[in-house]
């Protein structure tokens, strides 16, 4: 049998493009499908970041893929010394041939020679996921024999979902003092002002990205007070800049739909103005037509459950140190 060798894995080369999303749909569950528009927005450099690859190829033929990618300028409220594991995949009938290892073991070299001091599965500035599938069980068994552990109080996060064409509105929504609006062309430095001072890191970063990238400001819901802007909600629709399947609704009813990042300043927090923020996204999303609504990567099952949320997919968080 021809032994398995490492070649760099070129984004900008459609055939290698093509062969991460085949060894990925191969490799894992069929909840979690990519295709090529996904793959070659995770693929686009993320400013600031730095990502490379590599294509494990048998007799010439991809067996299996690995992306990892870390930070090489400061991000204010982002550990500078954390990378990712975006993406690891073999081929069902290659594995159990140490083609895994090798790969995992190339990535973390690379991270290393950038300074990453730390790596965590999945959950990068352009996420496949936020974590390992939980279905995914021998991937889990996979990193757990190579040392990774769930960080201390953070073993699961969730994506939570519901059919909007029943939405009514939040358990125990209360009136609020407050405006809350789709966001207005001219409010981008208000927007990136605001997530700056009160949620410094990836949701900052994250809404700059989106903007440079040419998404409409008015896929942000802001909530205003007498004090100015208090909370911000991102929106994601079926012909929003990034693509929505990135949040894996398949399996929902369509039109989808998603919702997140959400938050208020912490000043106001405990009024209920979170809710009335969720509440306002929702009602747009089921206005606008969407019945499969996706809120990802969140911890919050028992806040989402009073509009309806229950949980969808369920991932590991897993991590070293190297």
């Amino acid at each position: 049998m021809a032994r398995v060798t490492l070649h760099p894995l070129d984004p900008a080369h459609a055939p290698h493009r093509e062969a991460v999303v085949t060894l990925w749909n191969r490799a894992c569950s069929p909840r979690f499908p990519i295709h090529l528009a996904f793959v070659s927005f995770n693929l686009r450099p993320c400013p600031g970041g730095v990502q490379e690859g590599r294509l494990a190829l048998r007799n010439g033929v991809p067996v299996g893929f690995v992306l990892a990618s870390g930070l090489t300028e400061p991000v204010p409220g982002m550990d500078p010394t954390l990378g990712w594991l975006d993406a690891l995949a073999v081929d069902p009938a290659h594995q159990h041939r140490g083609i895994g290892t090798q790969l995992l073991s190339w990535a973390e070299e690379w991270l290393q020679d950038q300074g990453v001091q730390a790596v965590q599965v999945g959950s990068s500035l352009r996420p496949f996921v936020p974590g390992v599938p939980e279905e995914q069980q021998s991937a889990i068994d996979f990193f757990v024999a190579q040392g990774y552990r769930a960080p201390p109080g953070l073993e699961r996060v969730w994506d939570v979902a519901r059919d909007l064409s029943g939405y009514t509105g939040v358990t125990g929504l209360r009136p609020v003092a407050a405006q809350i609006r789709p966001a207005r062309p001219g409010e981008e430095k208000a927007l990136l002002a605001f997530l700056a001072r009160e949620f410094p890191g990836r949701w900052t970063y994250e809404a700059g990205m989106f903007l440079q990238d040419g998404g409409r400001i008015s896929d942000y819901m802001l909530l205003w007070t007498e004090e100015g802007l208090q909370g911000a909600c991102r929106l994601t629709f079926e012909d929003s800049a990034w693509p929505l399947a990135r949040f894996h609704p398949h399996g929902l009813p369509r039109p989808w739909g998603q919702l997140g990042s959400i938050g208020i300043a912490a000043s106001r927090r405990g009024q209920g103005l979170g809710l009335a923020l969720l509440d306002a996204g929702l009602r747009r999303l089921r206005d606008c037509g969407v019945r499969g609504c996706v809120i990802d990567w969140t911890t919050l099952l028992d806040f989402y459950a009073r509009a309806g949320f229950r949980p969808y997919h369920t991932y590991r968080v897993l991590g070293r140190r190297l």
